[in-house]
């Protein structure tokens, strides 16, 4: 097994699915630090550990299901699904998708940025469907590393600035339109690149959007439409014969809902 794969397969299964954090302190540095929409957790043990400990609180049998696992021995890419039972919504289950582009320094984890849809989560403890878990991968823990590919990095790159590469037919967004109409949220003006890199013929990506707010977004709201906002996003494409052929992209939707609802109008997740 890849090294890279078996950190990962620690990480899913010592750590995340048994919530044991004595197996966390062997899996990331005690700087390891986490990017998902507009927070920075800098510090395994001062930062990150409480955070995901209220994730654990709400969730006590939360489950990690691998989707996709894509890498070039130096970096690696999760694709994956949570799921569970929330002990604040009278135990009302839901499952959400998430992307996570991992560092680390060949022994343990550095940096992750990812994002979960929270906001297809939110809609499922509200409504109390949930929608069904994502397929598994059939074997994540063979994963072996694929070469990386400056020629679809740089398409990808190309892709993103120009704002084309999320009008690929190809590219499914958040829960699939499985909680609701896939949604038009911004109209792109730029794009900040957070992290970048390929395997093979796949691209994963952390991106900043910046662009006006669309209608589809603001029901309700027509004073919102236009509003300059930022929308934080994650994903991961395949590029084929000089073009992106299929993809997932997760956007932070919830974190964007929330810096335009008023502070009465934000609930808790």
């Amino acid at each position: 097994m890849d090294k890279f794969v078996a950190l990962m397969r620690r990480y899913c299964y010592d750590y995340t699915n048994c919530q044991d954090f004595a197996a966390c302190d062997s899996i990331m540095v005690p700087g390891y630090t986490l990017h998902m929409g507009t927070h920075d957790l800098m510090g395994r043990d001062e930062f990150y550990k409480p955070a995901t400990q209220k994730q654990f609180d709400q969730f006590p049998g939360l489950v990690l299901t691998i989707n996709e696992i894509i890498t070039n021995g130096d970096r690696l890419c999760l694709r994956f699904s949570e799921h569970g039972a929330s002990v604040r919504h009278r135990l009302r289950r839901a499952a959400w998708g998430g992307i996570g582009l991992y560092k680390w320094d060949g022994e343990r984890l550095l940096e992750n940025y990812v994002e979960q849809d929270y906001y297809s989560r939110r809609l499922q403890l509200a409504s109390g469907q949930p929608i069904q878990v994502e397929n598994p991968a059939i074997a994540p823990w063979d994963t072996e590393p694929e070469a990386a590919n400056e020629t679809a990095e740089a398409l990808v790159r190309d892709a993103l600035s120009t704002g084309t590469l999320l009008k690929s037919p190809g590219v499914q967004f958040d829960d699939g339109g499985a909680a609701g109409a896939i949604q038009q949220i911004l109209a792109p003006t730029q794009v900040r690149i957070n992290d970048l890199f390929s395997a093979g013929d796949r691209v994963a990506f952390h991106i900043v959007q910046s662009g006006h707010l669309m209608a589809d977004f603001a029901p309700g709201h027509t004073d919102l439409v236009g509003t300059e906002v930022l929308l934080h996003m994650a994903g991961v494409v395949t590029v084929r014969n000089g073009e992106v052929t299929a993809g997932r992209i997760i956007r932070d939707r919830l974190g964007l809902k929330r810096r335009l609802d008023p502070p009465a109008a934000r609930g808790a997740v």
